[in-house]
């Protein structure tokens, strides 16, 4: 296992296939780096060097009590391009970990990186607020609280249909997948799970956006049940200077199936330009 140790002293585990331009995934909550999988194999199969870590808290990283918030998350990815010494990088994030591409980049700059992919991602803020009135209300993270710490097993697998939009007419439903989603869920511990809620729904971004000065991607389904289209990819995309934003129409939150084909297209003709 490829690993590093942190300043306060937390392991972080990571993956790092191929060689060439180094393309950098950040995870969504609550997966880990094996979300990635299908998009590291296909960067490293096509001349590039896939690297993904598992935030900490989260599949085979360190579960320390303290250090479970967005901040601390980008100052771990700073971590990891300095331990590897990457340069020229794409950073690619979905969902939380698109927010953790956005605080990085506002904590960070851009001198290690050269592009950024934003998936589903949730920047520029989740919660609904006078000011973001298509956020969504506090309500619906204190469920998903609520959820975790009640009986996060079941919780995990009732939320595999909303991600993959296995709950819509006619879907077609992978046990696979649910599987898979519940697998890496419940390798985040619950004390890294609750605490991140309030990261990734409560944390604004819009100041991290308008750091960005390197061509940026912008990708979001208008059919996502978990990161609202509405909310995100539009407003990112108008605070971002040099951002191209894609609509995939009908697509859920999560990569699979025809989703996550017409990303992995997407996103090699990005990294190769």
């Amino acid at each position: 296992m490829s690993t590093f140790t942190t300043t306060d002293g937390t392991e972080i585990f990571y993956k790092d296939w191929g060689t060439g331009r180094p393309v950098v995934f950040s995870h969504g909550w609550p997966l880990n780096a094996d979300a990635w999988d299908g998009q590291l194999r296909v960067v490293a199969e096509n001349g590039f060097r896939g690297i993904a870590h598992d935030r900490r808290g989260h599949g085979r990283s360190g579960q320390p009590w303290q250090g479970n918030d967005m901040d601390t998350y980008a100052d771990d990815l700073a971590a990891l391009l300095d331990e590897m010494d990457i340069r020229d990088a794409v950073l690619v994030g979905h969902s939380t970990g698109g927010g953790e591409v956005a605080r990085y980049i506002g904590r960070h700059g851009t001198s290690r990186v050269s592009k950024a992919v934003l998936l589903s991602a949730v920047p520029p803020l989740m919660l609904r607020t006078d000011a973001n009135p298509d956020g969504l209300p506090i309500g619906a993270f204190d469920d998903i609280r609520a959820g975790v710490a009640a009986n996060r097993s079941q919780f995990y697998q009732d939320l595999s249909d909303l991600f993959y939009g296995f709950n819509r007419p006619g879907a077609a439903v992978s046990q696979g997948m649910r599987d898979a989603f519940w697998l890496w869920s419940m390798q985040v511990g619950s004390k890294a799970a609750y605490d991140c809620v309030k990261q990734f729904s409560e944390t604004d971004f819009t100041e991290d956006l308008k750091r960005f000065d390197i061509p940026t991607l912008v990708l979001h389904g208008d059919d996502d049940q978990i990161v609202p289209f509405v909310a995100a990819g539009p407003k990112s995309a108008e605070l971002i200077k040099d951002a191209t934003l894609k609509v995939y129409p009908g697509s859920p939150h999560g990569l699979y199936g025809d989703h996550e084909q017409e990303f992995d297209a997407d996103l090699l003709a990005f990294i190769a330009d």
